[in-house]
């Protein structure tokens, strides 16, 4: 999962970065546009953990997310287009809105108005898609007149749909678009087609209900759009204290989950994204897929071979199997069972798949 950090100048875009991966990027780079901040960050899940003491395997393997913090957007209409070359890659969009009051950071706008700046984001990525789209359109004109290529003719006429969509300020995550149209839209990499978090970015002891108030108001009944509120400043000094004092400084300022946990969580409801488990005295392993699906494609997560040459799933669910804390024991009382290819995962399955290439 790659996720893009995009936000105004000055919105603690890249400190918010800094909470999430333990890294000491330095704030304030958006004179250069095309500098971007990478870091990996390990998904943390009890569940692998409890299974890694059971199996003491040689090696536990997270998870992992990776985030992309860009250059900040300068507000004026229009998003940059290196910008957009550089997030439009990711899975999902971490919009960064600013709603701390500091007078030493200059605002783009002169006021902090977090909805204010968060509809102008939002507006720029429509005005970003819809060069995308006219551009394109433009290029198809002349085949489609002469109707030499069905596909394009078929890809115009999708394009014409979204463009209406675009025009009266609809995000495409909003709109129907079928499979067949899907496939031929995949590869413009549009911004609104992005699951987009908002992250309120809140001063010190300030817990943003005022502004996730307002944000469920606008968006609440909006497809693909959710929203937190952290104070980035006080998450940055969290990640850089070791975990006892971790614990001690969450405690004393009341935050209950760390934003790195936190913003993880919400990335993959949004997504709709779940975990299964592969264990052994090898590896215990946690492996990320879409929910809905099937064993085989669920396979090919692991290696397309596996999936190819896909017999059976051997399935447990992490919750049967933490009764017994034996696979052995599970397949004695009938927790362990085989399943077909179109057995749809669920998260918290354990799964050895049978194949033959």
């Amino acid at each position: 999962m790659k996720i893009g950090l995009i936000g105004l100048k000055q919105s603690g875009k890249t400190t918010i970065f800094n909470a999430l991966t333990g890294q000491e990027a330095e704030t304030g780079f958006g004179a250069n546009k095309l500098q971007v901040n990478m870091g990996n960050v390990k998904v943390p899940d009890s569940r692998l953990d409890t299974l890694t003491e059971i199996f003491n395997p040689k090696r536990k393997v997270n998870a992992t997310v990776e985030y992309v913090d860009v250059a900040g957007v300068e507000g004026e209409g229009s998003i940059d287009p290196a910008l957009v070359n550089q997030i439009k890659v990711t899975d999902a969009l971490l919009v960064v809105v600013r709603a701390f009051h500091d007078d030493g950071v200059f605002h783009p706008f002169n006021t902090v108005d977090p909805m204010r700046d968060l509809q102008n984001l939002m507006e720029e990525f429509i005005i970003s898609d819809q060069v995308i789209v006219e551009n394109r359109l433009k290029k198809l004109e002349k085949s489609v007149k002469s109707k030499k290529d069905p596909n394009e003719v078929k890809e115009y006429e999708a394009l014409l749909k979204i463009k209406d969509a675009l025009e009266n300020l609809t995000p495409l995550r909003e709109i129907d678009i079928d499979p067949v149209e899907m496939k031929m839209l995949r590869g413009f990499q549009f911004l609104t087609l992005k699951p987009v978090l908002v992250v309120f970015n809140t001063d010190e002891g300030d817990n943003g209900e005022e502004y996730l108030e307002k944000f469920k108001e606008e968006y609440g009944d909006k497809k693909g759009v959710k929203a937190v509120a952290i104070s980035g400043k006080i998450e940055e000094e969290i990640s850089r204290l070791e975990d006892e004092d971790k614990e001690m400084f969450m405690e004393e300022y009341g935050i209950k989950t760390l934003a790195r946990d936190l913003i993880i969580r919400e990335s993959y409801s949004l997504l709709g994204l779940i975990s299964f488990f592969t264990v052994g005295e090898d590896e215990c392993r946690a492996w990320t897929i879409k929910d809905g699906t099937n064993a085989q494609k669920a396979a090919g997560a692991i290696h397309s071979d596996i999936e190819r040459g896909f017999i059976r799933a051997e399935v447990v669910h992490y919750n049967d199997f933490i009764q017994e804390k034996s696979l052995v024991k599970c397949k004695e009382k009938g927790l362990l069972r085989l399943e077909g290819k179109d057995y749809i995962v669920k998260d918290g399955d354990i799964i050895n798949f049978r194949f033959n290439v």
